[in-house]
């Protein structure tokens, strides 16, 4: 505590008055000098620990070593280095590296050198050591040198931002951040760091980037969702006849996921096929999801069949796939076949099970499953999937045994498990247990605008207007609440149209408008909001503002755009609510079309007045 706050003479009196001082004792102290630099009262307290029956242990010696920064120490490491050698502490890549650094700072690169060529571990922090020692004594082709046997060695850059960001400054410093081979690293560096901007500063800086630079800056991309710029950056790379590799490819499908754009992803799949780069179970795994994402499970279906011996990627994909299109019996039959060839599940495996009982109202068979994880397939439970179970008991309203299962999982309950109750409470009407779980989880996610929202709805339907009322001026009031705006798209004749809430900006608004007038679907007396609406407009203006909700918008179009015996795709990127739920299945009734929407959470296939997922979503 003496040395935290910087008061040493209280610190070295106390210690001096200790009737027995332990191991843990002295590195204390020589730990808290070294790191102000005190060498001579590090050494003192060295030698006097020499005369006790105490040995030191790595730790001291890497404290004292730390200390040892001008050519002036260069004799005194050496005896450092001969005792860490003596007491067996060498080939460890802290000790070595910390030896490194102080015959680099002590102006010996030769014995640096020596020292480093003999260790058998090496880390980035090494590497760097090196890189750092040689660029400060000004001898910058040795600099070069590592970062290239860095390269050549395939070391990787670890998620040490400070780490990465010194290396990144020595290849500045150095000239080299044009360079192909030295650039990719970089970019692929801050990717994986999660800092996309510094990836990009990296990529536009490198002259001529080859394949892998484009895969690690288009991955950069997709992980922050911006699909048009991996859509714009692949387009120009085929058009440009530059290289492309199966890893693009693979991002190719995965963007076509998350964008639902079929007419590219088949195009991909195409261009994929023709050059060979379609990369083995990765690539055919992502090309499942890309399908059965875009609406096509039967192509999904089409390309897990061609596959010989499926992994547990591939299966995990179509038994996703199948679960996102409300398809729960096919996804547990796919398990089971999964099991009977002997690949094993993994913990997305069992997400995708999970998912397949919760929109189904599976609740017994998802219990035996989640009790089984960990004892008949060896994968142990994670917070994710505790979360699924307690979504399964909210929606079937098995409101209770969700609460008991949050208070008695084995991890801290997050916004997911309180959301996920709340969810159940609003569609079953617990108006009691709804407040618990909003209140916990606008504590753990106060910027979550579903908390609100569904928290206003359980109040409507409770008839409690006042504390509805209150509950819309809250978030009003709530300045930093950023709520994501309704979009739903169609595609037709390979040309997406988007559509949001009342949107009046499309060249054919006076025929979509004409058509869902002619639809005469009279809506319910239904207060509750979607996440569609703004939470601030008046419950007056609400049967209104279902009129023009996106997707409706989208399906009128469909049905005055395509042919009459083809389906309807449309996309949307919020969660339907129930009254336009109702929508698709009526237009599925009077026009006998079937209507196809996906939402954030799943597909709906609406045909002859029903929807594929029971009502129970």
């Amino acid at each position: 505590m003496y040395c935290n706050c910087g008061n040493f003479h209280d610190a070295q009196k106390l210690f001096d008055e200790m009737a027995e001082r332990t191991l843990g004792s002295w590195v204390v102290m020589i730990s808290a000098y070294a790191d102000k630099r005190l060498l001579d009262n590090c050494l003192a307290l060295f030698l006097k620990m020499q005369e006790s029956d105490l040995k030191p242990n790595p730790n001291i010696y890497i404290s004292l070593l730390k200390c040892l920064l001008e050519s002036s120490c260069l004799e005194l490491g050496k005896q450092m280095h001969s005792n860490v050698i003596k007491a067996g502490f060498t080939n460890n890549v802290v000790m070595d590296t910390t030896i490194c650094n102080m015959y680099m700072k002590c102006g010996c690169l030769e014995s640096a050198n020596l020292c480093f060529d003999l260790m058998h571990e090496k880390n980035t922090v090494t590497w760097t050591t090196m890189m750092v020692g040689c660029t400060q004594a000004d001898r910058q082709d040795d600099a070069l040198r590592y970062f290239k046997r860095m390269m050549n060695e395939g070391v990787h850059l670890d998620d040490d931002q400070e780490m990465g960001q010194q290396i990144h400054g020595l290849i500045v410093k150095l000239g080299l951040e044009s360079e192909v081979s030295v650039g990719t690293p970089l970019v692929d560096f801050y990717v994986k760091g999660g800092d996309v901007e510094s990836a990009i500063r990296a990529f536009e800086t490198i002259s001529e980037p080859n394949d892998v630079t484009w895969s690690a800056i288009f991955c950069g991309y997709s992980q922050v969702g911006e699909f048009e710029k991996c859509i714009k950056v692949f387009n120009s790379l085929r058009n440009e006849g530059a290289a492309l590799n199966q890893f693009i490819y693979t991002s190719i499908f995965q963007v076509c996921s998350g964008f639902a754009d079929l007419n590219l992803g088949a195009q991909a799949h195409a261009d994929a096929i023709k050059r060979g780069l379609i990369s083995f179970l990765y690539g055919e795994s992502a090309m499942i999801t890309m399908y059965a994402k875009c609406g096509r499970l039967d192509l999904a279906y089409r390309v897990f069949e061609s596959i010989d011996e499926p992994d547990t990627v591939a299966w995990t994909a179509m038994i996703a796939s199948c679960a996102y299109h409300g398809n729960a019996v096919e996804a547990l039959t796919l398990f089971k076949k999964m099991r009977a060839s002997g690949v094993r599940a993994n913990a997305v495996t069992f997400v995708a099970i999970f998912t397949a009982c919760s929109h189904t109202g599976l609740v017994e068979e998802a219990k035996e499953y989640l009790d089984s994880m960990r004892i008949e397939h060896g994968v142990e439970p994670t917070i994710d999937h505790y979360d699924c179970m307690i979504d399964i008991y909210s929606r079937a309203g098995l409101l209770n045994d969700a609460l008991d299962l949050i208070k008695t999982m084995p991890f801290e309950p997050d916004a997911m498990s309180w959301k996920s109750l709340l969810g159940g409470c609003s569609i079953h009407r617990n108006l009691e247990l709804g407040k618990i779980a909003a209140e916990k989880l606008v504590e753990l996610d106060p910027k979550d605008t579903a908390a609100y929202i569904l928290m206003f709805n359980l109040y409507a339907v409770s008839g409690k207007w006042e504390e509805a009322s209150s509950v819309r001026k809250l978030m009003a009031e709530r300045r930093d609440l950023k709520k994501e705006i309704g979009c739903s798209w169609i595609t037709v004749k390979s040309k997406i149209h988007r559509f949001i809430v009342g949107d009046q900006h499309h060249p054919r608004t006076e025929q979509i408008y004409s058509k869902l007038e002619e639809l005469k679907f009279s809506e319910e007396n239904n207060p509750a909001l979607s996440e569609d609406d703004d939470v601030v407009n008046i419950l007056a203006e609400r049967k209104e503002q279902l009129l023009v909700h996106s997707e409706r918008l989208a399906i009128a179009f469909g049905l005055i755009s395509t042919p009459s015996n083809a389906p309807i795709v449309v996309f949307k990127n919020l969660r339907a609510c129930k009254n336009c739920h109702d929508f698709g299945k009526h237009v599925s009734l009077v026009t006998g079309r079937e209507i196809v929407v996906r939402d954030s959470n799943r597909f709906h296939h609406f045909k002859y007045g029903d929807c594929s997922c029971g009502d129970y979503w």
